[in-house]
C-alpha cells in the first residue's frame, strides 16, 4: 500500500489524535510534583539528578520532548521512578527553547547537563528521551564530539522513544513558522542523517498507536544506523500512543525500564 503524507501538520499533532489529549500535561505534572515530593534531588543545571537509595549502578537519562518549544523537565519527574528502583541515579537535563535559541545550541547544553551529571555520578550511562528529547537523546551518540569522548565511552544503550530522527519533514510544518528550520539546520541535526558512534546499541521504542510518522522516524533510525554497523533494534508498543509511551518508566520491572537498564526483571 503507497504511503503519502498529505497534510503533515497532522502528521505530527499528537495531543489533537489521542482521546483527551489535553489533560495529559496537566496529569504529567501532578505526578511529577508528588514524585519529587519524597525524592532525593540534586539541582542540575535547568533539570535535577535524581538519587537512589544506595550507591548508584549507573547514570540513566531522561530528555525531555516538547518540540523543543515547550516543556521543562518538572513535567517528567515521575519517570525517574522505575530506574531509581533499580538502583540508577536519574538525570533530567533542562534546556533552552526556541526560538530564543537553535537546535545546535540545544544540543550542546544539554551535552553539558549531562557531562555535569557524569562528573557526579560514576557507572556506565543509559540515555533515553521522549519525542524531542528522543532526538536529542539520539543526538547524544553521534561522532561529532557531541559528548565528551570520556563521557562517551560510558554510554551502554541509547533508547529513543517516539524520536524525530530527521527534522526535514517538520520544514512542512506550521510550527516551522517558530522552529525556522532549513536544510542546513536539518542536515546538521538530524540523527538519521548523521553518523553514530561505534558500539553503542540503539533501541527506537514507539507507540503501536501512534502517529504513523512517529512509527516511521523510529524504523527510519533503526533502519540507517542497523546500516552503518550499529546494533540496533525497534520495538513498537503495542496499543500505546504518544502520551503513554512513556508510561512505564515509571515501573521498575517495565520492559521499557528493563531494555533502558540493560538489567533482567
Amino acid at each position: 500500500m503507497l504511503y503519502q503524507v498529505t497534510d503533515w501538520d497532522d502528521a505530527y499533532a499528537n495531543t489533537p489524535n489521542i482521546p483527551k489529549g489535553e489533560t495529559y500535561p496537566q496529569q504529567f505534572a501532578t505526578e511529577a510534583a508528588a514524585f519529587r515530593e519524597t525524592a532525593r534531588a540534586e539541582p542540575l543545571g535547568r533539570g535535577q539528578l535524581f538519587l537512589p537509595a544506595g550507591t548508584p549502578q549507573g547514570l540513566a537519562v531522561f530528555i525531555h520532548g516538547g518540540y523543543w518549544l515547550h516543556s521543562d523537565p518538572s513535567y517528567w519527574s515521575h519517570l525517574a521512578a522505575g530506574p531509581l528502583a533499580r538502583g540508577w541515579a536519574v538525570a533530567m537535563p533542562g534546556y533552552p527553547l526556541t526560538p530564543t535559541v537553535r537546535l545546535a545550541q540545544i544540543t550542546t547544553h544539554v551535552a553539558g547537563e549531562i557531562t555535569q551529571a557524569a562528573s557526579r555520578i560514576g557507572g556506565p550511562i543509559v540515555l533515553t528521551g521522549h519525542s524531542a528529547g528522543g532526538h536529542l537523546a539520539a543526538r547524544m551518540i553521534c561522532q561529532d564530539g557531541t559528548l565528551p569522548d570520556a563521557v562517551a565511552a560510558r554510554v551502554r544503550c541509547c533508547l529513543p522513544i517516539s524520536a524525530l530522527a530527521d527534522l526535514r519533514p517538520l520544514m512542512r510544518t506550521a510550527m516551522n513558522d517558530t522552529l525556522h528550520i532549513d536544510a542546513a539546520e536539518a542536515q546538521a541535526e538530524s540523527p538519521a542523517l548523521l553518523t553514530p558512534r561505534p558500539g553503542i546499541p540503539v533501541i527506537t521504542w514507539v507507540g503501536g498507536a501512534e502517529r504513523p510518522e512517529f512509527i516511521r522516524q523510529s524504523r527510519l533510525l533503526a533502519d540507517i544506523w542497523a546500516g552503518l554497523g550499529v546494533a540496533t533494534d525497534l520495538v513498537i508498543d503495542p496499543g500505546r500512543h504518544h502520551f503513554d509511551v512513556i508510561a512505564p518508566l515509571t515501573l521498575a520491572d517495565s520492559p521499557l525500564t528493563r531494555a533502558l537498564t540493560g538489567q533482567p526483571g
